[in-house]
């Protein structure tokens, strides 16, 4: 029997036309895609709740585009393949990975290249989009159940991916499909009240740099007077900070104040290792160490956790889960 593919358009360059480029309307650009498909496949082509710039895309966007797919669930669908802008594709990815886990079979994908030409009248002579297209179509039926990015003939886990170069056709990282994870959990069913609440996310990462721990006081102190629902520290090497007493007591005291205070590393590739004795502070306030898989699966988690739990305190409860 044929599997039924729901082909998802967000936009992004994918779908770009003119000089210089801009999104071509949907209703226009669908039945352009729709000769360029695979015959073979049973493909329904649809358009996201809102179709913009990846650079423009927030929670709400993909916590929408979660509940269409899980809405294309109840009928029976359980292939999709979404068309995505680059700029957040690993976020999209981590997003829907975290909240979908394995009960659907899912690809994002997107292109450097738009499909059509500029005039949006035929299909473009130089674009790696329809080969990623048709990589992901083709992916969405043979790989495991999960979620993945499909980019220049490599497979994604998409909890792992990371956007590597800003032009090279060959623009993704990551673990590859060959290579087996642990599940993320169960999957997350959202509803309107989530959509919501997801709107109001504040999500703010300081990536460390070679300041004086007083500079770095000041830095924090600001952010303090109205702090973020996640704060991420991105550390050196294995995710060291060196702070001061003051320093180590305002970060004690953000949780308390709704922000939940997470400790990363700016470095792409490797775990966190706390051994040193630089990051003992860390053991003795109440700071959150991550273990995702890349720093837009550290996002996806986070907003996670904000959406089930109100209380920043509670995200210590149930970090590990």
């Amino acid at each position: 029997m044929m599997k039924k593919i729901a082909l998802i358009y967000m936009g992004g360059t994918f779908g770009c036309i003119g000089e210089p480029l801009s999104p071509m309307p949907a209703e226009q650009f669908i039945p352009q895609l729709q000769h360029l498909l695979p015959v073979h496949l049973s493909i329904t082509c649809l358009t996201a709740p809102d179709i913009r710039d990846s650079s423009a895309c927030t929670a709400g966007d993909w916590l929408q585009l979660l509940d269409q797919i899980q809405q294309l669930q109840l009928q029976q669908y359980q292939h999709f393949v979404i068309i995505h802008g680059t700029d957040t594709l690993s976020y999209a990815s981590a997003v829907l990975s975290r909240f979908i886990g394995q009960s659907a079979h899912v690809v994002l994908t997107g292109s450097q290249y738009p499909l059509l030409t500029a005039q949006g009248t035929d299909s473009r002579e130089f674009t790696d989009a329809i080969d990623n297209l048709n990589f992901a179509l083709d992916s969405v039926i043979k790989a495991p159940a999960g979620v993945y990015l499909a980019f220049h003939h490599q497979l994604l886990h998409a909890s792992t991916a990371l956007k590597t170069h800003t032009t090279e056709l060959n623009a993704f990282a990551g673990i590859t499909v060959e290579s087996e994870l642990e599940p993320l959990g169960q999957p997350f069913i959202v509803n309107e009240r989530h959509i919501a609440k997801a709107r109001s996310f504040n999500c703010l990462s300081l990536m460390m740099q070679p300041v004086a721990p007083e500079q770095l006081l000041h830095n924090l102190q600001a952010i303090a007077a109205r702090p973020p629902h996640a704060l991420i520290l991105q550390g050196f090497g294995t995710g060291n900070i060196a702070v001061n007493a003051e320093i180590s007591t305002l970060l004690r005291e953000l949780p308390q104040r709704g922000c939940a205070v997470i400790v990363t590393t700016q470095v792409p590739f490797g775990s966190m290792n706390q051994h040193y004795a630089v990051s003992q502070w860390m053991a003795e306030a109440k700071i959150l160490l991550s273990n995702s898989r890349s720093h837009a699966d550290l996002y996806a988690k986070a907003l996670k956790m904000y959406l089930q739990y109100d209380d920043a305190e509670q995200w210590h409860l149930h970090w590990q889960d």
